[in-house]
């Protein structure tokens, strides 16, 4: 069986440090664990990393030391990506304001990864975006159902 094929928002990598929702913080961490064990294919764009290039010191590395052990593999943010992440603002799937989360949905789509993973529900791991998301896909041409969820709905609980 092939791994599953994952794009992680900036959301997730944040989430290790969220304190005030230690839930979904262990949850990542559980994720991250099966990461590090190579049960998933994980990837980012440069966007991931330039936000998170944002946290500055003790949080700052232990970011930067998670995707060293983790080692996700970065995808360009290319005119394909730039022409559906427009398709998604203009056609309504994500607000106006929205710009870098549907940027994540495009990349996700366009190398046709199976499931962007992530803890934005407002936007992003959402049933309805998740819809809409898809069906401006559709117009566009890309014909695989992308997945929008969060670390919880992919861990291996077995």
């Amino acid at each position: 069986m092939r791994k599953p094929k994952l794009y992680l928002e900036t959301s997730v990598w944040n989430f290790c440090f969220a304190d005030d929702a230690l839930d979904r913080k262990l949850a990542t961490l559980q994720f991250f664990e099966q990461v590090k064990q190579g049960s998933y294919d994980i990837f980012v764009s440069d966007m991931v990393f330039q936000e998170v290039a944002r946290a500055s010191g003790e949080r700052g590395e232990r970011l930067s030391h998670l995707f060293e052990e983790c080692r996700p593999k970065e995808l360009e943010i290319n005119q394909a990506v730039l022409l559906l992440t427009h398709q998604y603002l203009v056609q309504g799937a994500l607000p106006m304001s929205a710009e870098a989360d549907a940027t994540h949905a495009a990349v996700a789509t366009v190398y046709e990864l199976d499931a962007l993973i992530s803890w934005n529900l407002k936007q992003l791991a959402n049933f309805n975006k998740m819809a809409k998301i898809n069906a401006v896909n559709l117009t566009q041409g890309y014909t695989n159902k992308l997945e929008l969820i969060t670390p919880l709905e992919v861990l291996n609980h077995e």
